[in-house]
């Protein structure tokens, strides 16, 4: 079970000293420090397409508890509406704690200074459908060529975070490989985020596995930025020459049977991260059935205690 720093420090003889060293985000939302075994379904992608009734049980059968999803167009997840998909998780023992969605520009109403319609609603359903996070997985390259254009955009993240926090829900960013091998002044895209939004307003779900063909070591950006992860894809790496799933030399792969060392970054995070949401997440399935793949990815997470 998690224990906070904060309880740390209160049984140390220093503590009252190490408290108001402490940054202030290292106690921001730990969820009541209850950890979440989940699953993103991305990872199962085709067969949620094909019949995601039937996949979702499927999921449920192994023993996942928390889905998160990758899918939601025109007020619908995966074709429900969020209370109707809500109500068919909770038949089936299911949560959705989290889903990703891209903010984007457009979403920003300059004019007005204020959030389209159209975003309201995204954050009124995630909140209908249960959810805890509504995590943004994308930062459009046009964002990323001017360090005033994106500092100006990391206020709209504050902004939504802000949203988010009425509804109670929190907002997050979730990385993939160009924030860590694209710079601006002197500083990784990664280090800009994290630098310039508000750590009681966004949240990061850090992907383990995104950043490492880019060289982002997982445990170099905790030691960085401690509690400031409230989310983690648990993903694996293997080498694959130019062949990987974002056009590099790595792609996902068992738990265990790759490059990172896996239950070290984990119960890192989990110590120092502030992270309660575990999400499993393969996209490559080097011969096994995606279902397959996760089947073994979970054994292996409730093996190391999640």
């Amino acid at each position: 079970m998690y224990l906070s720093r904060r309880k740390f420090i209160t049984n140390s003889s220093l503590s009252l000293t190490a408290t108001m060293l402490l940054p202030k985000y290292i106690f921001a939302d730990t969820n009541a420090g209850s950890i979440n075994l989940g699953i993103q379904l991305y990872s199962v992608r085709d067969a949620m397409k094909k019949d995601p009734l039937g996949t979702l049980k499927k999921l449920a059968a192994i023993g996942y508890k928390n889905v998160e999803h990758a899918n939601y167009t025109d007020r619908k997840f995966y074709g429900y509406s969020a209370a109707e998909f809500k109500k068919i998780l909770e038949s089936m023992g299911l949560k959705m704690l989290s889903g990703h969605t891209v903010l984007a520009d457009k979403h920003w109403d300059k004019t007005t200074h204020s959030f389209t319609d159209s975003w309201k609603q995204t954050i009124e359903d995630a909140a209908i459908a249960g959810q805890r996070h509504v995590i943004s997985p994308w930062l459009d390259v046009s964002l990323r060529k001017n360090y005033d254009g994106l500092i100006s955009f990391l206020e709209v993240f504050n902004k939504c975070g802000e949203l988010c926090k009425k509804s109670g829900l929190k907002f997050g960013y979730h990385n993939h490989d160009f924030e860590f091998n694209n710079s601006l002044n002197g500083k990784t895209i990664y280090e800009i985020i994290l630098d310039n939004t508000d750590a009681a307003l966004v949240t990061q779900q850090i992907d383990i596995g995104n950043m490492y063909g880019a060289g982002g070591r997982a445990l170099e950006v905790l030691k960085k930025y401690p509690g400031r992860f409230a989310s983690m894809h648990v993903k694996d790496e293997v080498k694959v020459s130019g062949k990987g799933e974002m056009g590099g030399d790595y792609e996902s792969t068992i738990l265990g049977e790759g490059l990172l060392p896996i239950k070290k970054i984990i119960d890192g995070f989990k110590k120092m991260g502030g992270t309660t949401e575990f999400i499993v997440e393969q996209e490559s399935y080097q011969q096994k059935t995606p279902l397959q793949a996760v089947k073994k990815d979970f054994k292996i997470m409730k093996h190391w205690g999640y």
